[in-house]
């Protein structure tokens, strides 16, 4: 039988309650869910107290310790993290507890916290998804050759290097293979204009062997590009806005996290305008078609939830938190699956905007304008023979 907490809230979490309440209420949870995470914010409290700890005490190690004492008083939720998420997120956010990712630690710690300033200052990429890429691969290959400090750095060889990456790429696509390749290089890049290794390393990351037309775009068919925004039932929230990000990949060619870091902001109806947040901190505006701009407004108007966040795609269940770029994906994967497609990426849409604008006549430079390249080497690849795409 499952047990509840009663009572008001007390113990070191009392002034957090508040705040907490009308978070919860903000990021669209219902009465019942508030009230279920209120009990069970009561119950961390007092467990607090009778271990004699503070608030700044609850780590991610020290909420799991709560989870198996409350599994063994008999209580059925939560199951699992997941359950306290809402509670330590909120109190991250107010710095009442530590990150739920410690931050890293010692000579090691410092190296990546610095590439992680050259990546956003220096190179500006996206803190949301390129950064965390690229710093991935960093502290893995800071840990493969168990080297932190300087000094360690300074012995670094060529044999380390190519063995970081071979012993990385052993389970890997070409294309991830060489997106590790890519970040390595970087990274050295990065050390070596510090002074912290030797000249010439960069050499060492072999490349990643891939016939030349393997990594051709291909577009997809106006008939599977029917059936994916077909397969969205529009009569419910999560269709309409499935409907719409569709609609934005397929005629507007965003990518994934372009459509994500879309802003409500971002969209001026009068002038018929969107602002586009690409790479490298760059802003476009492109037009907005009466077909992406109805789309837009149908999820605006019948199925976007009340919330306080900015981000135009949202999840449609509480917390109603903008949407990340692999969530984005996600609704294309799951579009496939509806319409009896074979999975595909968001970015597959992205190249059919560019087939299908070369095919209607317009040029590479178009292309390249339309799709935000600042390589017309990059946009060349849509020159090769339409059948091959």
């Amino acid at each position: 039988m499952t047990m509840r907490v009663r009572g008001p809230l007390d113990g070191p979490l009392l002034p957090y309650g508040p705040g907490f309440e009308a978070a919860l209420a903000g990021q669209g949870y219902s009465a019942d869910s508030i009230g279920r995470h209120l009990r069970l914010m009561v119950h961390v409290s007092r467990w607090l107290a009778g271990q004699h700890l503070a608030t700044g005490d609850l780590t991610v190690g020290c909420a799991r310790r709560f989870l198996r004492f409350r599994q063994a008083q008999g209580y059925a939720h939560p199951a699992s993290m997941s359950g306290m998420a809402p509670l330590l997120d909120y109190l991250g956010s107010v710095g009442a507890v530590p990150a739920a990712e410690p931050p890293d630690t010692g000579a090691a710690g410092a190296l990546i916290a610095g590439y992680r300033r050259y990546l956003l200052q220096e190179r500006s990429l996206s803190p949301q998804s390129s950064v965390p890429a690229y710093v991935d691969v960093a502290r893995r290959f800071v840990a493969h050759v168990r080297a932190g400090t300087p000094g360690e750095l300074q012995g670094l060889t060529a044999a380390a290097v190519t063995g970081f990456v071979l012993s990385v790429s052993r389970r890997r696509s070409v294309g991830e293979a060489k997106a590790v390749s890519t970040r390595l290089r970087s990274f050295l890049r990065y050390l070596e204009i510090e002074g912290l290794t030797r000249p010439g390393l960069l050499a060492a990351v072999p490349s990643i062997a891939g016939w030349e037309l393997t990594g051709l775009p291909r577009a997809v068919s106006a008939a599977d590009v029917g059936r994916l925004l077909d397969s969205c039932d529009r009569r419910r929230p999560a269709g309409c806005r499935d409907f719409a990000i569709l609609t934005v990949l397929a005629r507007l060619g965003l990518r994934a996290g372009e459509v994500a870091a879309l802003r409500l902001g971002d969209i001026d109806w009068r002038a018929g305008e969107l602002a586009v947040h690409g790479k490298a901190s760059r802003q476009d505006r492109l037009p907005l078609t009466q077909e992406v701009g109805e789309a837009i407004a149908g999820w605006l108007q019948d199925g976007r939830p009340r919330c306080a966040s900015a981000a135009v795609f949202t999840r449609v269940l509480a917390p109603h938190r903008g949407l990340s770029a692999r969530a984005v994906s996600g609704v294309v994967r799951q579009a496939c699956a509806r319409a009896g497609l074979p999975p595909m990426g968001s970015h597959r849409l992205r190249h059919t905007v560019a087939t299908q604008t070369l095919r209607a006549g317009g040029t590479l430079t178009e292309v390249g304008h339309l799709l935000r390249q600042r390589s017309l080497a990059a946009t060349s690849l849509y020159a090769i023979k339409p059948s091959l795409l």
